[in-house]
């Protein structure tokens, strides 16, 4: 049989390097759930256009992530609050911002998501929240989270997401001059939630070394 184009070979491999961008697309199947989650990585010094570039992707991921709309809303209807970071400096991506998340099911579950032909969000739906950047032979960016769509805490009955993936961003990417102040709140808030969730865990298996990254990854 032939191997699938995937797989590693002496002829396709590549040592990896700390003068490169990384993109890992990672997921599972659980009994309990599936995950979907994709991290951008830079092991070096990073160009100010790949900061750039990333931090404008995370804003987008927090921007959208943050919303806060009425029910009934359909997905297509806030799908630019992930672009308008990018769209401000006249940058795009040529994919879908999300897609819905099935239990154990299909990965790329439907009709949940944010394009014209996905069905209103209601909450109790998961669904992804990808935005990305690519420079064609070059590098590529992606930060994908899953999301579930909650109540918000307002007067009147509106909507919000409530990010379940528990991963942090790479600190070497974020250019902190962009962010507002709302996004850095955010991002604070959020690395407190993997620190009391996925802390603890970490040490009830004695993963010190990776408590320890854990702790270093997720400081204010």
């Amino acid at each position: 049989p032939r191997p699938c184009p995937r797989s590693p070979s002496n002829g396709t491999s590549r040592r990896l390097s700390v003068d490169e961008m990384y993109l890992a697309d990672t997921g599972g199947q659980y009994l309990d759930g599936t995950t979907d989650i994709t991290r951008t990585v830079h092991w070096g010094v990073p160009t100010p256009f790949q900061k750039e570039a990333y931090t404008r992707v995370l804003m987008g991921n927090i921007d959208l992530s943050r919303l806060v709309f009425p029910p009934n809303t359909a997905g297509g209807t806030v799908e630019s609050f992930a672009r308008r970071a990018l769209w401000d400096v006249g940058l795009n991506y040529g994919h879908g911002t999300g897609h819905g998340i099935g239990n154990f099911l299909s990965v790329h579950e439907w009709p949940v998501g944010f394009q014209s032909n996905n069905v209103p969000l209601a909450a109790g739906m998961f669904t992804s929240i990808e935005p990305g950047y690519y420079r064609d032979g070059e590098f590529g960016i992606r930060i994908e989270d899953i999301a579930l769509v909650v109540e918000a805490q307002t007067k009147k009955p509106f909507l919000t997401f409530e990010v379940v993936s528990l991963v942090p961003y790479d600190r070497n990417l974020i250019d902190l001059s962009l962010l507002s102040l709302e996004q850095i709140q955010y991002l604070n808030a959020y690395y407190e939630t993997i620190r009391a969730r996925v802390g603890p865990e970490l040490l009830r298996q004695q993963l010190d070394e990776e408590h320890e990254w854990l702790q270093r990854n997720t400081e204010p």
